[in-house]
């Protein structure tokens, strides 16, 4: 037999390595679809083998699985779920719409190590069987949403949520630090009144606070699990409290609270927490990508742009171009956020792809999410490790700019009215005087009363005190 056994299923033999834990339908699988080289990732197959295990654990409750071959499926998936047998899901993503070869690949490789630990040898029919014993009570079409769900949940509360809460902190951090620097606002990307860069700083940390909301209001819907609805949701060949048992130990083991769905026909049918769940996620690119831009565009220079702040010098920007030092880490930001929002496109289409009663394109929406939810997380790590932590601004030109705006002149719209306001501003660009010294020559302001209306600062705060006296 060299480097192969035969095993056999329903349609017949197949060769499979010899010293591989799965067995003929993983290998026909494996055959079947060469496509990608991508694989299920840590967090999936951790989600599998709880589920296993859970299964196991209640079925033996319920009396259905004898306890030596419980015990022994129960200490197989746990094996499974710690990692210990990864290499033997060599299944590709681009598979079945149902993951169907990805559960019978669990069960197999659950099976033939339970059979291990009762004593039996690799390729020998045993006391355990993928399909009666360790797919007792489940079908492929309640288990792979229910990894699914378990997994992205997972990796969202353990991964993504800190991550971002680091990014906010940071951000906040900045905006405490550069609360008392006034410059120059913008909008449309032209002057504007002055705003402080610890103000803008601020915006950048409430997008962040505001994304984490969305993620967090994603728990309600992922945390329902298609568990116990087996093959189309009516639950055929499964005891009816056992998705709620299996809920129970996934919660226990995990930290986190997991539940039976609220409809199975619609847990297995449709995808629509993983839609909304990449939603929540490119709404969040969506904002790493405004506040990258503008990190950027604030720091453009050193001589020829706003070099408003100064980024961290990580690396030499140009082959050609000696002293070049360009904004590596926002690049990196934008093209992570690129792939999130291009993830979401896919998952948005396997959301409403034709199925009927299951959803058929349940493994590549899952990989999307969790890539998503991995490079979401490693780049926000890195941002702040590498940008966002030694960002400093430029004190001195921030000042010198704030004062030659000529939209401080708005100050004014109250007291000596629009249009000669505007008349001043645009004196102020022709002649390079200043707003300030052109409203005390022309006489509509006092050396002093110019000085208190038109200090930049006092522009970036609430003035009641100024709209009542100015008559506005």
């Amino acid at each position: 037999m060299g480097d192969f056994r035969v095993e056999k299923d329903t349609m017949g033999e197949v060769k499979v390595p010899a010293a591989a834990l799965w067995a003929a339908q993983t290998q026909r699988a494996v055959e079947n679809f060469p496509i990608s080289g991508l694989r299920f990732d840590r967090p999936f197959l951790r989600a599998l083998g709880l589920i296993k295990w859970a299964a196991a654990e209640a079925n033996l409750e319920l009396k259905y699985l004898d306890p030596k071959v419980a015990e022994a499926i129960m200490q197989a998936a746990k094996e499974v779920a710690d990692g210990e047998w990864d290499a033997e899901f060599p299944l590709d993503i681009y598979q079945t719409g149902s993951g169907t070869s990805t559960n019978m690949n669990a069960n197999e490789v659950i099976g033939a190590r339970a059979n291990i630990l009762l004593g039996g040898k690799l390729g020998e029919k045993g006391k355990v069987h993928a399909n009666d014993h360790v797919n007792f009570g489940q079908s492929s079409n309640d288990v792979i949403p229910a990894a699914i769900h378990v997994a992205a949940l997972t990796s969202l509360e353990n991964e993504l949520l800190p991550a971002l809460k680091t990014l906010q902190k940071a951000l906040e951090a900045k905006a405490k630090e550069f609360d008392p620097l006034v410059k120059t606002g913008r909008t449309h990307l032209q002057d504007a009144t002055p705003i402080r860069l610890g103000q803008e700083f601020s915006g950048y940390a409430s997008q962040v606070e505001h994304g984490m909301r969305r993620i967090e209001g994603l728990r309600r819907h992922l945390s329902e699990l298609a568990i116990g609805g087996t093959a189309v949701g009516t639950g055929l060949n499964a005891h009816p409290k056992l998705a709620a048992m299996i809920c129970e130990r996934l919660t226990k083991a995990t930290g986190i609270k997991f539940v039976e769905a609220e409809n199975h026909f619609e847990a297995q049918a449709a995808q629509d927490a993983l839609v909304e769940a990449s939603g929540a996620l490119k709404t969040v690119a969506v904002s790493m990508i405004k506040i990258s831009n503008d990190l950027r565009i604030l720091s453009m220079g050193p001589r020829a742009g706003l070099q408003e702040i100064t980024l961290p010098a990580l690396q030499p920007g140009s082959s050609i171009m000696p002293g070049k030092v360009n904004p590596v880490i926002l690049e990196m930001v934008n093209q992570v956020c690129a792939q999130v929002i291009g993830n979401d496109v896919t998952i948005t289409i396997g959301g409403q792809t034709i199925g009927l009663d299951l959803a058929t394109m349940m493994p590549v929406m899952y990989h999307n999410l969790s890539q998503s939810i991995h490079l979401m997380t490693n780049a926000s790590h890195v941002w702040v490790e590498k940008c966002i932590s030694g960002i400093t601004a430029n004190v001195e030109h921030l000042k010198r700019q704030s004062e030659l705006s000529t939209a401080i002149v708005t100050r004014l719209n109250p007291v000596i009215g629009y249009e000669k306001a505007a008349e001043i501003a645009k004196e102020s660009f022709k002649t390079g005087k200043t707003i300030k010294e052109l409203v005390v020559e022309k006489g509509y302001l006092t050396k002093e009363k110019a000085e208190e209306l038109l200090d930049p600062y006092s522009m970036t705060v609430q003035s009641e005190k100024y709209v009542a006296s100015g008559g506005g």
